[in-house]
């Protein structure tokens, strides 16, 4: 699942970079995006926190920061 995860990211910030943070297509992965960690986060509803929190962890990304040229 995280993979699926991974990819739908990935999907989404390439659409961002494309089209626009606010287009409809970045809008439609990143709710897809929002629905797929929802469903993870419920799959370890039952696990300890911590292990969820360090799962979590691993799927978190950082945006690169985009430069403004003035």
């Amino acid at each position: 699942m995280l993979d699926e995860i991974q990819k739908k990211r990935e999907k989404m910030i390439e659409t961002a970079n494309r089209k626009g943070f606010t287009s409809d297509d970045t809008i439609r992965y990143s709710q897809e995006l929002d629905q797929l960690i929802y469903e993870y986060q419920c799959f370890f509803n039952g696990k300890r926190e911590d292990e969820m929190k360090l799962n979590f962890r691993q799927m978190m990304f950082i945006i690169p920061q985009l430069q403004v040229l003035v």
